[in-house]
Order: structure tokens, then C-alpha cells, then sequence
């Protein structure tokens, strides 16, 4: 087993973690900023909140979706397998609150990655499924009795109106994943994206699929200037870190692979570490190593390999 970070009214806690190596043998990190403390979780492990008007989000605190009450029914977006069965209950409660159906009709995928779609087995039936076409060519070629192919699919735009409410739903190419969506609720002032960020689209609320809390275009805006930083970072770190030593060492020897292994070591922990003082304390886990560190060596690489040039080149 591991710990469990868990919100409850008082605070966050964490569950005792059980291991063969066992608590204080784990890492200490930065104390978690208020600013990404989501809501407190009711018993049943879930929260579920108005967005606006009859536009709902639920989340466990890692995960979330959302739902549309209408008169004609219920529209799902999304349906991650960690909220699982609380969906429905979530469902279940604001809808037995304002007097409408809870009778789900449509459910929407915004992509087709399990982690987000896994329960959408728990909604069949009738139920009108509703995806982009590359969601539709995944889920059948991944054969998961757990995510039903879209019964319903489109290209580029498709507008989805149930019980007078509207949502657009569009793709604008490959970004998460081949077959992400945008989910707009024009009516709603709110932006469904799952994965990713954006400003583009006219939105005052953000859904983006995970974390206890809806997103706010200053949350964007920040953590724009926290990539724009690593980038300017890594610029710097790899005019600056010499690969001589490396190659010195590893590269004269035959070995390759170790000359590159600490070359872009040195380079990655030259360009993270002051983007870790930098953010510690604003954005949450950016002194974990999975988080700020593997960003900065993939935008790193990117500079490097894609915009190059990498290194001298040969006479």
C-alpha cells in the first residue's frame, strides 16, 4: 500500500503508508500551498458542486467530470474510474435537490484514455455515447468492454442540444492525444479541456479533468509563465553546461550512453533548480521530481533536438 492524501474538513491528511521500507524512509516535500487545496470530500469519497445554473462537476479530489441537468434528461462528460459508482450518486443527489430527471441520456467522451472514460460501462442502456472519430476508431481497437464506442461521431465541430441546454464540442487537432476535445458551455461561461490549458476560448470556469478544484484563468496564466521559465531555463543550461567532462570521462571510454546519461542530467538539474526555488510555495509539487524535472528535460530535449542546433558541428 502507499499513503493517500486525503481532504477532509479540517485539512489534508495523509493515510498511514504501509511498505517494506515504511514511513520514514519516504521523502519530505514542500508543504502544499493553500492556493491548490481543492474542496473537503463528503464520506462517500466524492464532492459534487454547481458550476452554473444546472452545470455540475464531481470530483475525489484527483479526478473530475461533469454533468448537464436538463429536462429531457442528463448529459455526462467523462466518467473516470476512481469517482466510479459516485457519479451516479452525485447525480443522484442534485438531481433529487432541484426536482429533475435522473435518468442519464448522453454521455460525452473528451478522449479516449481510460483514466477518464473507465466507468463508462456503469452507464448504458439507452445511452446516447458521444465522442470525436478518432475516440471511436481507439475504443474499438482497445476492445474494453468498460468504454462503449461513441455511437455518435464528428470531425471537427459538432453542436449537442438536449432538453434546451446547447454545448459545442470541438477539435482543433492533436494535442494530450490524438482525439482530445474541447467541451464548451457557451451558456455556462465554462470551458471543459481535459489535460491541458487554455486561454483562447471565452471561459470564466475550467474543468480540466483532474485536482479538487475548478481552474481559474489566473491559474493558466501562471502556469504559463512557469513553462515560459523552464524554456528560458533550459535555453540557458545548455548553452552554459560543458559536455567536455562528460566525454571525457564516458565518451573516450566507448560509452556512449553514459556521456549522454550525465550530459543531459546536468543540463536538466541546471535549468530545473531555480525554476524549484522559483515555484515551491506557488504551484504545488514543484519540488517532485515527476513534475518539474521531467518537464524541464522534455522541453529541454525539444529545444535541443528541435530547434537545435545540438552541439558543433563536424568539419
Amino acid at each position: 500500500m502507499t499513503a493517500h492524501l486525503v481532504r477532509h474538513e479540517s485539512g489534508y491528511m495523509t493515510s498511514p503508508a504501509s511498505s517494506a521500507t515504511g514511513a520514514a524512509d519516504l521523502p519530505d516535500y514542500a508543504p502544499i500551498p493553500p492556493s491548490a487545496l481543492g474542496v473537503a470530500l463528503n464520506d462517500q469519497g466524492y464532492y459534487v458542486g454547481r458550476v452554473e445554473r444546472n452545470l455540475y462537476w464531481v470530483t475525489d479530489g484527483t479526478y473530475q467530470a461533469a454533468f448537464l441537468t436538463t429536462r429531457d434528461g442528463v448529459v455526462l462528460f467523462d466518467a473516470p474510474p476512481t469517482i466510479g459508482g459516485n457519479l451516479r450518486r452525485a447525480i443522484d443527489e442534485m438531481a433529487a435537490a432541484n426536482g429533475v430527471t435522473n435518468r442519464v441520456t448522453h454521455l460525452v467522451y473528451s478522449h479516449h484514455h481510460d483514466d477518464h472514460s473507465g466507468a463508462a460501462s456503469l452507464f448504458d442502456g439507452d445511452v446516447v455515447h458521444i465522442g470525436h472519430e478518432e475516440t471511436r476508431r481507439l475504443l474499438l481497437r482497445d476492445n474494453s468492454p468498460a468504454r462503449p464506442a461513441p455511437d455518435v461521431t464528428f470531425a471537427d465541430r459538432y453542436t449537442l442540444e438536449v432538453g434546451g441546454e446547447r454545448v459545442e464540442l470541438a477539435w482543433h487537432g492533436p494535442n494530450h492525444s490524438p482525439d482530445n476535445i474541447y467541451i464548451h458551455f457557451p451558456d455556462h461561461d465554462t470551458l471543459m479541456f481535459i489535460d491541458v490549458v487554455i486561454l483562447d476560448y471565452p471561459w470564466t470556469h475550467f474543468i480540466s479533468g483532474h485536482l479538487g478544484r475548478l481552474a481559474t484563468r489566473e491559474d493558466v496564466a501562471v502556469h504559463q509563465a512557469y513553462i515560459a521559465d523552464i524554456q528560458a531555463s533550459s535555453k540557458a543550461a545548455l548553452a552554459s553546461v560543458d559536455p567536455t567532462p562528460f566525454y571525457m570521462k564516458y565518451g573516450a571510454a566507448g560509452n556512449s550512453w553514459g556521456f549522454v546519461q550525465g550530459y543531459l542530467d546536468a543540463v536538466t538539474e541546471r535549468a530545473a533548480a531555480p525554476i524549484i526555488a522559483k515555484y515551491t510555495g506557488v504551484l504545488a509539487a514543484a519540488d517532485i521530481e515527476i513534475y518539474t524535472r521531467t518537464t524541464t528535460f522534455a522541453i529541454m530535449q525539444s529545444l535541443r533536438l528541435d530547434s537545435g542546433p545540438s552541439g558543433p558541428v563536424h568539419p
